[in-house]
């Protein structure tokens, strides 16, 4: 499937979420996992970070960051699509988000059928 050029990031986790809203607070304890993962294996990962687009610390400020939303805004980030949306979708905390999500169903977490599709057409 070919993601939607037509929309941003932003956009296209607003409409997952208000789709696919019943998938959302399984999706955001695994990115919390997610994060505790990268945060509590800075060592390993670090030593077998190659030719990224970006150095190694920034990727464990993305997983800082998202934690920090996390803990601020946790029923609104199930709740709300704009807040899930703005908050772990804009500028570059998209970088962390998006490949939790495609992580999150290459690993088929999810329980709703139509989830993975979705993060494929709008994400893949």
């Amino acid at each position: 499937m070919q993601p939607l050029k037509i929309l941003n990031n932003v956009q296209k986790a607003r409409l997952l979420h208000s789709l696919l809203s019943s998938e959302i607070p399984r999706f955001l304890g695994y990115l919390g996992e997610l994060t505790e993962k990268v945060l509590s294996d800075q060592e390993r990962i670090a030593a077998q970070w190659k030719d990224q687009m970006f150095g190694v610390e920034m990727w464990f400020e993305l997983a800082r960051e998202t934690q920090k939303v996390m803990a601020k805004y946790p029923k609104d980030l199930r709740k709300s699509a704009p807040v899930f949306a703005d908050q772990l979708f804009g500028g570059f905390m998209a970088l962390f988000t998006v490949h939790a999500l495609l992580q999150y169903t290459a690993q088929d977490k999810q329980t709703d059928p139509k989830f993975k599709p979705a993060v494929e057409l709008f994400f893949g």
